[in-house]
């Protein structure tokens, strides 16, 4: 049995054809499928809305208690239960949860300056591999449950690599809103640790992307086969974007 994590980004949300490669990617034979979304986009409109600039650090937002009550209830609510119905109308057996629901994800505050924003996170899977088990695809928001506090939120990267490693995931794929890491305009095909580490180095990657970065390395090193950041295609072309492993495979015949 196969698994694979696929953390979609705010933007990609909005393309018609995700729903349809979504479903698509759960019918595989063998295949247990977890979506974890974002929407970023969503909440920093909203924040405006109400007179609040969006601030982020490294890729990070800064929460306060007021943003995350935005935070959830666009995460968790609108955007959820959107995607969920998409993809129940595509034919996907979708089912939409926060990471807080059955202590899913549990952080801690590991930043002060950015408020409300868990880091170390840790994922109880039995509630995603009970749903699994019965022929679900779990739709995650990245929300989390702060040891013995309140709710924490979480970047939906770090959360998707944290789901990775506890659900010891063949494969997480980030689909990004580029073909995958650019080094001069370019796609770098095929990346190791140290190559990543050379990137975040010399600045080439920011933001965004320097987050999906750390987050790969994080889940390379516990246990996740291969990482890939891509554009929404690569959901059903499994060569597409760049590839990230802990050591550069001989050939690109990648299982």
């Amino acid at each position: 049995m196969r698994t694979r994590v696929i953390k979609i980004g705010g933007r990609a949300q909005g393309d018609p054809r995700l729903p349809a490669l979504l479903a698509a990617a759960s019918a595989v034979p063998e295949t247990r499928l977890v979506i974890v979304h974002g929407g970023g986009d969503e909440v920093s409109a909203m924040q405006r809305k109400l007179g609040i600039e969006p601030t982020f650090v490294g890729g990070r937002r800064v929460t306060s208690e007021a943003d995350l009550e935005i935070v959830r209830m666009l995460l968790s609510g609108t955007i959820n239960k959107r995607l969920v119905a998409q993809l129940t109308t595509a034919g996907a057996n979708a089912v939409g949860l926060s990471g807080e629901d059955g202590n899913t994800l549990v952080a801690r505050v590991v930043e002060p300056s950015l408020g409300r924003v868990g880091g170390d996170v840790r994922v109880d899977p039995a509630l995603l591999d009970h749903l699994l088990d019965g022929g679900w695809v779990p739709v995650v928001s990245p929300l989390a449950r702060e040891h013995g506090g309140g709710g924490l939120n979480v970047n939906g990267d770090d959360a998707a690599a944290a789901i990775a490693m506890a659900l010891g995931a063949d494969e997480l794929l980030f689909v990004a809103d580029v073909e995958g890491v650019l080094d001069g305009g370019v796609c770098v095909p095929l990346l190791d640790g140290d190559g990543v580490r050379s990137l975040v180095a010399r600045g080439v990657a920011q933001g965004g992307m320097l987050a999906k970065m750390e987050a790969a390395l994080g889940a390379l090193g516990g246990g996740v086969h291969r990482v890939r950041i891509a554009a929404i295609d690569a959901i059903a072309d499994l060569e597409l974007g760049t590839t990230v492993a802990l050591t550069i495979p001989a050939s690109k015949d990648h299982p």
